[in-house]
């Protein structure tokens, strides 16, 4: 009953989004969920049909089936971006997903380094070598700005020629 909307949907990844085939089919496995979820339940409305009340049924069938928190909001992202593809191919006039509510996700800390670890590892580097300079610089620049590695190694620095 779905299956040209999910074809249509998943020419829409490939093609305008250009996603990787993993990420399209992550995307077309969350349709499938869903869809499986109306098959269970007897629903048989097509895309434009479906209504807020369906997908929060569908959030509690996917809770009870111990998908973990942030699980279910990747597969309520999937669901989304189908309800964006139908939008947009005037399949569906309303988007049902607008109200929909992902589950709260806690984000955690990075780990940090205490003040006497830096110091210690400042302390050890070899200055004698040619690297020792550059690798003394590259931490205390990391710990004084608190950067992230990728953002330190992404450093642009302005060349001046002299002449």
């Amino acid at each position: 009953m779905w299956e040209p909307y999910k074809k249509g949907f998943k020419a829409y990844l490939q093609l305008e989004k250009s996603l990787s085939p993993n990420s399209v089919e992550a995307y077309l496995r969350d349709i499938e969920h869903l869809t499986q979820f109306l098959i269970d339940k007897g629903i048989t409305e097509n895309p434009s049909g479906i209504q807020l009340k369906h997908l929060q049924q569908f959030l509690k069938w996917i809770a009870d089936l111990s998908m973990t928190g942030s699980s279910q909001a990747r597969i309520i992202s999937g669901i989304r971006a189908f309800y964006k593809y139908c939008q947009l191919e005037d399949i569906s006039k309303t988007d049902p997903t607008t109200l929909l509510e992902a589950p709260k996700l806690r984000r955690k800390l990075p780990d940090t380094l205490r003040f006497d670890e830096i110091e210690k590892m400042i302390a050890a580097i070899d200055l004698s070598k040619a690297e020792g300079g550059r690798n003394k610089a590259m931490l205390e620049t990391l710990y004084s700005c608190g950067l992230r590695v990728s953002e330190l190694v992404g450093l642009k620095f302005p060349i001046s020629i002299s002449m």
